[in-house]
């Protein structure tokens, strides 16, 4: 694997090409630089632990698309979700900003739209819990830049017709509009049937891992090649229920059987994805589309019992490493060398930064990204940003909080008038087994007051 502190030269060359924001200049009405922009196609899995693809380790799952993706791209050994459940990445992924700014998502919405602690509680009441049309998507933005924009897969921001995706500035929406379905009936644990197109119930016969392959191939397909176009392809998988491609049966998946599973059915579920986005990367190649295609897959939050965060402690849920480390892939032909391997801190809500930028154009002013332009950093060369990245997720009367600067990582864990507080090094313990909060009492005042800041900086208004 070619490490990125090499090819230092090639690096360089491109640089003047990478650099905000000569690389893709902003769009005309005319349409006159619309072939210069690249194609954006963002994949997302569910609840996918960092051991669980082959190129990071993983002995029981063959992904052979991922593997070939990263061989040809770059792969990325400290990234983080911006938080362990769904609602809470997602949407810092579309708004490019902490998902604490929004108010009420810092928890996945439970199913049937329940808000699990108290904000959200309380948005549930007066029909607001969701992600409003105000605070301005990465697709809306794209879309207002000339783009053509799809959503194929979960949305999970909110139930309410004023949440939908199309609000949000796709033009086409697919999926379940909720946390998770069963996989072949397409429903709800209590059987509310979950699967949307376009704002409207739809029925669908098939494997739900299939159907959102088959809606990201179709959108590729459609397109010509005149205009570009942003694909947001949220796998279901391998979220519960655990529903293997060949385990239909006349019978939906019930709140007692939800959960049930074993490992052979979650590697079935993740192979099946990996034939889906083998799948999509075809539909790039048949069309031509793919030297002009920045493709970037990554997982919302660490993986469950069933899953493999390995080498990390921790599950979904928690703010351990193994609950918001895990698997992103990047592959941008042309500006990004392939077999590259960065360590860089990275969080989910960089390529927001990074995909705007490549589009040519911008946030809004009254919004500005919180992340910064990873690609942009790694295209050119650039020293890792110093910064610290930030964590906060609640529910019902837990709540995490964590920081990292550095190495150095501090967890600060409420349940009640519980308190659980710890500090790693990461570069020497990246298992998290070796709490450091006694020995270093001026690392842990240090970061508990950057937090304490941080908390401060991002409370929302709602």
């Amino acid at each position: 694997m070619i490490k990125e502190n090499s090819r230092r030269h090639f690096l360089r060359q491109a640089a003047c090409l990478a650099a905000w924001p000569f690389a893709y200049p902003l769009y005309t009405a005319n349409g006159s630089n619309q072939q210069s922009r690249p194609n954006i196609v963002f994949i997302l899995a569910d609840d996918l632990g960092y051991g669980d693809v082959g190129c990071y380790g993983c002995p029981d799952i063959d992904t052979p698309a991922l593997d070939r993706l990263a061989t040809e791209g770059v792969r990325f050994t400290s990234f983080y979700a911006n938080a362990p459940e769904c609602t809470p990445t997602r949407t810092a992924l579309l708004t490019g900003r902490y998902q604490q700014r929004v108010g009420g998502l810092e928890c996945a919405i439970g199913i049937g739209n329940v808000g699990r602690y108290d904000d959200a509680i309380r948005l549930r009441e007066t029909h607001d819990l969701g992600l409003p049309v105000e605070e301005t998507s990465i697709a809306r933005m794209l879309k207002d830049a000339g783009y053509r924009t799809a959503l194929a897969g979960k949305w999970h921001l909110g139930y309410e017709p004023k949440f939908s995706p199309l609000k949000h500035g796709f033009d086409r929406a697919f999926g379940p509009i909720g946390g998770s379905a069963d996989y072949f009936h397409h429903t709800e644990p209590e059987g509310l049937h979950a699967l949307y197109e376009n704002g409207e119930p739809v029925h669908r016969d098939g494997y739900m891992t299939d159907l959102i392959t088959n809606a990201a191939v179709q959108f590729i397909e459609d397109q010509t090649g005149k205009t570009p176009f942003f694909l947001y392809t949220a796998y279901t998988c391998p979220h519960t229920p655990y529903q293997g491609p060949n385990d239909q049966t006349d019978t939906r998946k019930t709140p007692e059987n939800w959960n049930q599973g074993t490992r052979e059915t979650f590697i079935e579920m993740v192979e099946r994805m990996d034939t889906g986005i083998d799948s999509i990367l075809q539909a790039l190649e048949r069309k031509g589309f793919a030297d002009n295609t920045l493709v970037i897959f990554a997982s919302d939050n660490g993986a469950n019992q069933h899953g493999r965060n390995a080498p990390f402690s921790g599950y979904k849920g928690q703010l351990f490493e193994g609950g918001v480390r895990v698997p992103c892939i990047v592959r941008w032909p042309k500006k990004i060398p392939a077999g590259t391997e960065t360590n860089r801190p990275t969080l989910i809500m960089d390529f927001s930064t990074s995909i705007i930028r490549a589009a040519g154009t911008a946030p809004p002013k009254d919004r500005p990204f919180d992340g910064i332009d990873i690609l942009n950093e790694i295209q050119t060369n650039q020293p890792p940003t110093k910064r610290p990245l930030f964590f906060r997720k609640r529910r019902g009367d837990e709540t995490w909080k964590a920081v990292r600067e550095g190495n150095l990582k501090y967890i600060h864990r409420q349940k009640g008038s519980e308190i659980e507080e710890y500090l790693f090094d990461l570069k020497q313990d990246p298992a998290e087994k070796n709490n450091l909060l006694t020995s270093h009492p001026q690392d842990k005042e240090r970061l508990e007051k950057l937090l304490v800041k941080w908390e401060k900086d991002v409370r929302h208004t709602r």
